[in-house]
C-alpha cells in the first residue's frame, strides 16, 4: 500500500512540473499584437471584439466570398505576399489551399478535444456547419404559403421572387444541390432533376455569395431565398424567417487554419485556441446564429435544435468545377 501512495505522489508531481513547464514555454512565446483572418463567414463581429478585448491583441478581418477565397488566397501566396495568418472557410475550399501548401501542419491543444471527425490531417478544425435553408420575408409571406418541401420551391407562384447564390459559381450552392441528390431527398435523381428545371423555371436573381441574400428579401425585392438561417439573427429585427421543411438541411463544414508562413504566427496560435473554445461557439451560436458543433449549443432560433443538419460531402475541385457547368446549363435554358 505504501509502495502504490509513492507512486501515486511521484505521477502527481511529474505531472505538476511538466504542467509548469508548459505554461512557462507558452510565457515565453511573444505574442504579436496583431492577427490577420481572411474569412468567408459573416457577422463575427462580437467574437473579434471579445478576442481583442481579453488578449490586448489585434485581430483584422478580410470578408472574401467563397466563389473567391481560393483564387485571392492562391495569387497572394504564389507572389509571396499572404497577409493571412489564419484562414476560416468551407472545408473543401481549405482542403484545395493544404493541397498546394497553404496551411500550416499545426496541432491544436482544443482542437484535438474535438471527435476526431471533425479533425483533419494537417491543420486543419471544423468547428460548425454553414447550414443551408429557405428563408423568406415573414410580413410578405403568409404562414399558408411557405414551403413546406424544397421542391414547392418549383411553384409558379414563386416566378420572380426568389435570390440564391449563383450556382454555376458558389461553391456551398454547388454541394448543397449535389446534396439533395445523394441523399435521395426527392426519391429518384429524376424527381431531382424535374426539382431543378422547375426552379430554374422560376427564375431566381442570382448573387455571388450567401452573404447579399438576405438584403432583396429584407427589402421585399424577393420574398424569399436559398440562403442560411443566422441571418434572422444577424440582421434583426429585419422581418426573416425560415421554412421548416421536412426534409433534411445540408451545409458544407465550416472550418479554419493557419498559414505555412503566418506574418504573426504566434497570435494566430493564440486566436486559433480562442476561436475553437466552448465560449467561442457560444458566441457564433448565439449572438451569430451559427450552427456550431458543441453538443447541446444551438442558435436561439425557433425549431433549430430539433432540425435534421448533415454536413455535405467533399466535392472535389474538379467535381465542383464540373456540376457547376451543368447547373449553368440548366438555369441558362430557361
Amino acid at each position: 500500500m505504501k509502495k502504490t501512495r509513492l507512486f501515486v505522489a511521484l505521477i502527481v508531481l511529474l505531472c505538476s512540473c511538466s504542467l509548469l513547464f508548459a505554461a512557462g514555454a507558452q510565457e515565453a512565446k511573444q505574442l504579436e499584437d496583431k492577427v490577420t483572418m481572411y474569412a468567408s463567414i459573416t457577422g463575427i463581429e462580437p467574437v473579434i471584439e471579445a478576442f481583442n478585448a481579453e488578449t490586448g491583441i489585434t485581430a483584422e478581418v478580410t470578408r472574401l466570398s467563397t466563389a473567391n477565397f481560393v483564387s485571392t488566397v492562391l495569387t497572394e501566396f504564389a507572389a509571396g505576399k499572404l497577409q493571412a495568418d489564419v484562414l476560416q472557410a468551407p472545408l473543401p475550399v481549405l482542403e484545395i489551399l493544404q493541397q498546394q501548401g497553404v496551411i500550416k501542419d499545426y496541432v491544436s491543444p482544443v482542437g484535438e478535444t474535438y471527435p476526431e471527425w471533425t479533425r483533419n490531417n494537417g491543420g486543419i478544425y471544423q468547428f460548425g456547419i454553414e447550414y443551408v435553408a429557405l428563408i423568406y420575408n415573414t410580413e410578405l409571406v403568409k404562414a399558408e404559403d411557405v414551403p413546406k418541401r424544397y421542391e414547392d420551391l418549383c411553384d409558379p407562384k414563386w416566378k420572380g421572387k426568389i435570390v440564391m447564390a449563383n450556382p454555376a459559381s458558389h461553391a456551398t450552392t454547388i454541394s448543397w444541390l449535389v446534396a439533395l441528390k445523394e441523399n435521395n431527398v426527392f426519391g429518384s435523381d429524376e424527381k431531382w432533376y424535374d426539382f431543378l428545371e422547375g426552379l430554374a423555371a422560376n427564375q431566381p436573381m442570382f448573387v455571388k455569395s450567401f452573404g447579399p441574400t438576405p438584403a432583396p428579401i429584407e427589402s421585399g425585392e424577393k420574398l424569399i431565398g436559398i440562403s442560411m438561417p443566422k441571418y434572422i439573427i444577424t440582421k434583426a429585427p429585419a422581418p426573416l424567417g425560415w421554412a421548416h421543411v421536412e426534409q433534411p438541411m445540408f451545409g458544407s463544414p465550416r472550418a479554419i487554419a493557419i498559414t505555412a508562413n503566418s506574418p504573426h504566427p504566434n497570435a494566430a496560435e493564440a486566436f486559433m485556441e480562442y476561436w475553437l473554445s466552448d465560449k467561442t461557439t457560444g458566441i457564433l451560436a448565439e449572438q451569430v446564429g451559427e450552427y456550431v458543433l458543441t453538443p447541446g449549443v444551438y442558435p436561439p432560433i425557433e425549431g433549430i435544435d430539433k432540425a435534421d443538419v448533415r454536413p455535405i460531402r467533399d466535392l472535389s475541385d474538379e467535381e465542383i468545377v464540373s456540376w457547376g457547368a451543368e447547373f449553368e446549363k440548366i438555369f441558362a435554358a430557361k
